[in-house]
């Protein structure tokens, strides 16, 4: 598969450390040869990231509640408060799966839940100091921006007023779930009663200039355009410009279950490439994690030579991609493992990616 003159001379910018315009971000969409696109990308981490490490972390994505206000056309595991199924974690539950992580090496929770309609700011504070006062080194990777607007929307409090209480109760970083696609047409489509884009990127905006860190994501392959994935990564890109806030991005594609089985699954090809202009064209964020647990261990892996320097979480609970029908694990040998296979030293690293292993492993 042959490329344009144009798409090379694109592709030659990106490597040197030029910024890309959106114009020629759709452009790169259009080309077809995934090792060119591949070989390009990977250089680019290899200039942001000469060292001869990749690395991985270890965390659990606590989902403390399942009852959520929204109605996602992707989503299978919310529930309204009066289904049979809808829960609260019991305090107690959360102690032994934050203890259990703690056994296993972890120093982070991934907590997350359903934008509750009725749960006061002042609980969730409440369970933060609880937490951190139990666990105090562990971070609380926590709440998603739509459950931050939904904090503010409820408690009738300010942005700023809700991020800061949160954070002196103990949040450490924010979680960048519940991106989706950062274009109004697709989230008004697939969603109903949650964050628009203006939103979504302000918590984050907030949060950054509280000095707080976050990370950012991209779901694709349902109902969005070409166009929109790079509006997407533009509008990431102008807020990592202005707050310098973000300090990695994760891309995966719909996983259709049984909630939007008519549309058919894009593949690893879609994948790879998508997560390999997502590098080109981010040239400020520094950080690209590996979607294994969508895409499998051996695509996980591959993903470390299309643009991701990093193997993302051990994973060791998943439950809202698990709810749609598809997930893989992998335990920490296996993660390990497929870096070393790539070439490369596995590091255990934090949410702020510096190295918390004694030694290289």
């Amino acid at each position: 598969m042959s490329i344009t003159a144009h798409q090379e001379s694109i592709l030659s910018k990106a490597v040197a450390g030029e910024r890309l315009s959106m114009e020629e971000g759709i452009e790169l969409f259009e080309i077809m040869d995934l090792n060119a696109l591949g070989k390009a990308a990977h250089a680019v981490t290899q200039r942001l990231h000469p060292e001869p490490y990749r690395t991985y972390n270890i965390d659990r994505n606590i989902n403390y509640t399942n009852v959520c206000s929204a109605v996602c056309d992707f989503c299978a595991f919310y529930r309204k408060s009066a289904d049979a199924d809808a829960y609260v974690l019991p305090r107690e539950e959360l102690y032994k799966k934050i203890e259990e992580t703690i056994a296993l090496g972890g120093d982070q929770i991934l907590l997350q839940g359903g934008m509750h309609p009725s749960l006061k700011l002042e609980w969730y504070e409440e369970l933060l100091r609880d937490l951190k006062s139990r666990y105090p080194k562990v971070n609380l990777h926590a709440f998603s921006p739509p459950e931050i607007v939904q904090f503010a929307k409820i408690n009738k409090l300010s942005l700023v007023e809700v991020l800061t209480r949160l954070k002196a109760a103990g949040m450490g970083s924010l979680p960048g779930g519940g991106a989706e696609i950062l274009v109004d047409r697709v989230r008004k489509e697939l969603t109903k009663g949650k964050a628009l884009t203006d939103e979504w990127l302000e918590v984050n905006r907030v949060w950054h200039q509280l000095g707080g860190r976050s990370t950012c994501t991209m779901m694709f392959g349902h109902i969005e355009t070409i166009p929109e994935r790079i509006e997407h990564l533009e509008r990431l890109r102008q807020l990592q410009d202005e707050t310098g806030g973000f300090t990695a991005f994760i891309c995966w594609t719909l996983q259709p279950g049984h909630k939007m089985a008519h549309f058919p699954a894009v593949g690893s090809f879609e994948y790879l490439r998508t997560q390999a202009i997502a590098r080109l064209y981010l040239d400020n964020i520094k950080n690209i994690q590996s979607s294994w647990v969508t895409q499998g261990a051996k695509i996980g892996q591959i993903a470390l030579f299309f643009g991701a320097n990093d193997m993302g979480s051990l994973m060791i609970e998943e439950n809202v991609v698990a709810s749609a029908g598809t997930v893989h694990y992998l335990t920490l040998e296996q993660i390990k493992s497929s870096i070393k296979e790539a070439g490369y030293i596995p590091r255990q690293r934090n949410v702020f990616y510096e190295y918390i292993d004694t030694v290289a492993c």
